[in-house]
């Protein structure tokens, strides 16, 4: 499986849960353009603005973690099998077996509270361009799926392709947050599924596995 297309997949999964953590901001976005404006070019800039910031932080997370495998006997290894590791509790995450991803949230409420406020400034949009720097400001919004996909794009030890898989992961939300400001529940509820999500959680898991034997087997 392309790691591109795990992101993607991770993405669209989870999709239920953007759905919960930016539901409300999402459809806010209505009540923050102006009157009679069309709401597509608000909703494209403002996750345009959410995408690059998932896309910053890969590249910051995928330049430390090149850092860390040139520095560090066997690094990549270590790298790959974290990796491997976090790729098992999304699977988990998203078949929704076992939601211990959700505890990372609590990690990021610190540096949240305070550039969140600095997204109100932004706040009526006075042209599209105003919602791109309210998505930079809301894609870091404390979020463990987020967070879990960040820590499992390090492994790719390149700043470039950790900011990559963020970046598909950014567009397999993408569909959802679209539909949720136009207030259509289509796409949730095909997500919402629990054959769907579990094809894809299962996916994960084997793909998490096999991360782990190919490090385990490097390594020996």
């Amino acid at each position: 499986m392309n790691d591109l297309f795990a992101a993607f997949l991770i993405g669209i999964a989870g999709s239920v849960h953007c759905g919960a953590m930016c539901g409300g901001v999402i459809a806010g976005l209505s009540y923050a353009i102006p009157p009679e404006k069309p709401l597509l070019p608000y909703a494209l800039s403002y996750n345009l603005g959410r995408v690059f910031s998932y896309s910053l932080a890969g590249f910051i997370a995928g330049a430390l973690g090149q850092i860390f495998s040139h520095q560090i006997a066997s690094g990549v290894v270590v790298l790959q099998l974290i990796s491997g590791v976090f790729l098992l509790l999304l699977g988990a995450y998203i078949g929704n077996w076992w939601r211990l991803l959700t505890r990372l949230e609590s990690f990021g409420a610190l540096f949240w509270r305070r550039i969140s406020p600095f997204a109100r400034r932004f706040v009526p949009f006075k042209h599209p361009i105003s919602a791109l720097p309210y998505g930079l400001i809301w894609g870091w919004l404390p979020c463990g799926l987020v967070y879990s996909t960040l820590a499992w794009s390090i492994a790719s030890g390149s700043a470039t392709a950790s900011a990559l898989q963020m970046a598909a992961f950014g567009l397999g939300t993408l569909p959802a947050t679209l539909l949720l400001a136009f207030s259509s529940n289509e796409l949730l509820n095909f997500t919402k599924s629990p054959r769907v999500r579990q094809i894809i959680a299962i996916a994960l898991l084997c793909y998490g596995a096999f991360t782990i034997a190919q490090a385990l087997s490097h390594h020996l």
